[in-house]
Order: structure tokens, then sequence, then C-alpha cells
């Protein structure tokens, strides 16, 4: 009877990391070690503003109280505050919002050149929603062993556009193993989010990475051209030494939310570093005179590539929904 009670005191109120979210249930993880089934039961308090589809998200550290020790059931009374998260559109409402992953030490956008190609547009909006939410984003172009002549043009743009302005791309090829070494010591000790287009290889890098999961993977769709759904919900995996990788279903589009027209350049670090010589402090870098971050990509200083995505960027958003 007394190790029995023991056990039960012992787990009976516990601070867990959300390991995986199957909707209704969540995979939970103790200070210990020991995993639990949990899930929510009547008011569940949220150290935090924001309203999502999702309440509790993969990442979140949760309060729980033990429901059937045998069973290794728990109930989530509480989620504690969020130091960071990545947002998106919910892909079933787009007035709604999804926490895709949360207290993240950076986040890892996996993207190809061909077999499906992910645009430019794609990873700015990702920039975008990492830069909004204090999330450090790391590129990455997977599949670089299909690459020909003109294929590997358009990588050498992809990384002129963004190391130029600051971000880390690197170029690696999960199937023949090449580049893996550098993803391995980027991730070391830390906990990253991985995201992107299905069918681009994200789960490949990461049976690389953890060969022991084995997820699964399936090619990219010969009538479509885009990528398969191989992972169904967020799931986060612990590293052999330390931190973790978050992997998450493949995303067809990233929504961007919680942002008005005039805050958009400001997440684009090219555009803010012109902006302050503008001639209205209002502007909004699109026809206005005088205006210094039109005359910065005229004078070849912002690649006009990313001054396409800006503008398509603001025709997407609609202050009166925000």
């Amino acid at each position: 009877m007394s190790k029995f009670i023991y056990r039960i005191k012992k787990y009976y109120l516990f601070n867990a990391t959300i390991y995986k979210s199957t909707g209704s249930w969540y995979m939970a993880k103790d200070q210990n070690g020991h995993v639990w089934r949990c899930r929510i039961k009547g008011k569940m308090k949220i150290d935090h503003a924001i309203t999502s589809t999702n309440p509790i998200a993969v990442g979140d550290i949760v309060s729980a109280a033990v429901e059937d020790e045998k069973e290794n059931t728990a109930i989530i009374s509480k989620v504690q505050a969020r130091k960071n998260y990545i947002i998106r559109t919910s892909p079933h409402n787009r007035n709604q919002k999804h926490i895709i992953a949360s207290n993240l030490d950076q986040a890892i956008l996996i993207g190809s050149i061909k077999n499906p190609r992910t645009s430019l547009g794609f990873i700015d909006r990702f920039l975008i929603t990492a830069e909004m939410y204090d999330v450090p984003p790391i590129i990455v172009i997977n599949k670089m062993d299909l690459l020909d002549e003109d294929d590997k043009a358009t990588l050498q743009l992809y990384k002129d556009i963004y190391e130029t302005i600051g971000y880390k791309v690197y170029a690696v090829s999960a199937q023949e193993n090449i580049g893996m070494d550098v993803i391995q010591h980027l991730i070391d000790g830390k906990q990253t989010l991985f995201t992107g287009h299905s069918g681009v290889g994200k789960s490949t890098i990461i049976n690389q990475l953890l060969p022991q999961l084995d997820l699964r993977t399936k090619e990219v769709s010969d009538w479509s051209g885009k990528g398969m759904h191989t992972t169904t919900y967020a799931e986060m995996f612990d590293l052999p030494t330390s931190g973790a990788i978050i992997d998450t279903p493949g995303i067809r589009e990233l929504g961007i939310v919680e942002m008005k027209k005039a805050e958009v350049g400001g997440y684009y670090p090219e555009i803010k570093a012109h902006a302050a010589d503008c001639k209205y402090n209002n502007c909004m870098h699109i026809n206005e005179p005088k205006c210094a971050v039109l005359i910065a990509v005229e004078n070849g200083e912002i690649s006009p590539e990313r001054m396409e995505s800006y503008i398509k960027v603001m025709d997407t958003i609609d202050d009166k929904d925000y």
C-alpha cells in the first residue's frame, strides 16, 4: 500500500512536455522521462492570450494530474506560458489560427528546387512568421542530387537572395547522405521544428538523423507533381545526446495571421533597413513618391523577387480581419 500511495503522490501533480497531439489525446513526457496519455477535462487555464483551433500544441509545457496510474493517463489543467511558437491560418478555416509547435530554439524549413518546387513566396511567408514570433529560422534545400544545371542556377539564386539578407541556407541530399552532418550539428542540443511542403524529403532527412524512427515516406505524386502527406500529426522526437526534433505534417500553404499591412515591411530585414529613409512615415512601399525602398530595388540593393513577394503578401492581408 505504501509503495502505491507514494507513486501516486509522486506523480499526482506534475509538469510535462507535449510530444504528440492527436486531437483529443496528448502524449506527454514528465521530467523523469515517464510518458503519459493526457486529455483535457473541464476548464483549463492558459497562460497566454492567443486563441487557436488547438489549445495545446507540441512543445507546450503543461501541468497535469494523474487520472489512472496503471493506464498512464492524466488530466491537463494548465498550459504554461510559451516563450514562442509558430502559427498559421487553420487549414480548415482561414479565419482561425492553428499553432504548429511551441517553445522552439529554431525552425528549419525544408524545401526543394524540383519534385516539388518550393516557391520563394512560401519561403518568405515562413520567414515572416518566424520573425514575428521570435523563432530563429534556417532554410534547408533538399534533393540537390536531382538538380541539373538550370536547377543549380535556381538554387544559387535562392542562396544569393536569402544569404545576402542574413539567413542561413544549406543544400543537402538526404537520399545520398550529403550535408547531413551539417544539419546534425545545427540541431544538436536544440528543440527544432522541421516543416515544409509534403514531398520535399522531410521524413527522409529525419530518418537519416534518427534512423531508429523509420518514418514513412512516399514519392511525389506523378500526376500532380506535389508531395504526398506522410505525417498525420505533429510529433517530437528526442535526439540521442540532447535536444529534439518536432516533425509536422506537410503544409500546402502557410497563411500569415495577426498582422496588419503596416507591419509587414518590418519583417523583411532589407525593407526595414531602408524604410527609415522614406519621405513618409506611413509609407507602404508600393507606389509612394520618394520611397527609399523602391529606390533600393531600382539600385539593386533589394532583390526584385523579394519585393514581388512583399507586394503579394500585402495583397493577402485584410486589416479588417485583424
